[in-house]
């Protein structure tokens, strides 16, 4: 089953009662932003690309667009003018890609498309630890980046020659190329093959970096971690990419932050989980417990009566904020109350004592037998586990 064609005025983001200069304007921007060339290999974009040409062709002809009106896309199926119903043949974009890729359609008014571009970013990581990511840290990489040519001073062309201006595209850096396309007969602007995008060409390569004006080198890059920052996020560093083309700037160096797992502590956005042995004494009675924090030990009065999974929170204890470190998420521990599982035979009788005091058990009888039947709690545990020592 064919796909269903969006409305056409919809592809353009217009009203139908547009302007031709509106038209124009709209297509404008989607050509800039979806052009195969802008995208390369980008299979999506290329396809929004003819979808808004295909409605550009339509209604910036007045005929095709009173007809489109009338009948909607019926009006160019079975064969109306080429593929899809028409052609582009007729078609004059050159004053629209003329604004985006320079003047390749006569005139000379447009840009010059072999000017300064920016360079590609480049992409590296960094190991840190738990408390580094929390904290903020520095880091040492050692990456390989481009550095300008000493022999040629990134010219590219052997010291006494010369780059000349290339014959193919007269030193635009692009060419005009017409191809068959599911739309008929386009004209296509292109990378010139000949001085690859940059207007010139180079007859006598530098031997030391073999005509490209850069050689490889290694470098040792300083890295600030910021505090708080999370797995899988990145550091930017501006222009220690790729170098630009015809005096364009340099990309960025982008850091990706690997953070190694914590054998204490998990992580929830700003907020850190842990869990804390306490014994049975301490649950039963309350007392001081001995609590791991990022900032170190902690002491922390556990209530009487605390029952084993209760969860505690340590206001400020988390991690800093990446906006503002002064800023802190929170702590939540676990209490996990930890059952004896080496006791002498003076202790057992003790807890035995302790459990018919508390009226848990009975030597036998009928309120032997009710207690069986009632449902075990934490101190019926504790008996069972020790029974079985």
């Amino acid at each position: 089953m064919a796909e269903q064609k969006r409305d056409y005025y919809e592809v353009l983001g217009v009203s139908k009662t547009a302007s031709d200069s509106e038209l124009k304007s709209a297509y404008r921007k989607l050509a800039k932003k979806y052009h195969p060339d802008m995208n390369p290999g980008d299979a999506e974009a290329e396809k929004k690309f003819k979808e808004a040409s295909e409605a550009y062709a339509v209604l910036s002809d007045p005929e095709k667009r009173r007809q489109y009106d009338q009948f909607g896309h019926a009006a160019f199926e079975n064969g109306g003018g080429g593929a899809g119903g028409f052609d582009f043949s007729g078609m004059d974009f050159g004053d629209i890609f003329g604004d985006i890729f320079g003047s390749f359609f006569g005139g000379g008014g447009g840009r010059a498309s072999n000017g300064p571009m920016r360079g590609a970013n480049l992409r590296a990581a960094v190991h840190i630890t738990f408390e580094e990511a929390a904290f903020g840290c520095e880091k040492q990489l050692e990456i390989t980046l481009k550095e300008e040519c000493a022999m040629c001073h990134g010219t590219g062309a052997k010291p006494g020659t010369s780059k000349r201006t290339c014959s193919k595209c007269g030193g635009k850096g692009r060419v005009m190329m017409s191809q068959q396309s599911l739309f008929g007969m386009v004209q296509n602007v292109t990378t010139c093959p000949d001085c690859r995008g940059t207007g010139e060409v180079i007859d006598t390569p530098c031997p030391e970096c073999s005509g490209t004006g850069y050689v490889a080198r290694k470098k040792k890059i300083s890295v600030s971690i910021p505090a708080g920052i999370d797995n899988g996020q990145s550091v930017r560093i501006r222009e220690k990419g790729e170098p630009g083309r015809n005096g364009g700037p340099r990309g960025d160096l982008l850091v990706e932050v690997i953070v190694s797992n914590h054998p204490i502590f998990q992580r929830r956005d700003m907020d850190i989980y842990s869990s804390a042995p306490i014994s049975f004494a301490q649950a039963t009675l309350g007392g001081e417990v001995i609590i791991d924090t990022l900032d170190g030990k902690v002491s922390y009065e556990v209530k009487p009566g605390t029952q084993t999974d209760t969860t505690i929170r340590l206001r400020g204890k988390g991690i800093p904020s990446l906006r503002n470190k002064n800023v802190r998420g929170d702590q939540y521990v676990t209490l996990v109350v930890q059952v004896p599982t080496s006791l002498s035979k003076e202790a057992k009788e003790a807890l035995r004592k302790f459990d018919e005091l508390t009226g848990k058990t009975t030597s036998g009888g009928p309120k032997s037998v009710k207690a069986e039947k009632k449902k075990k709690g934490f101190a019926d545990k504790i008996k069972d586990a020790i029974d079985d020592l």
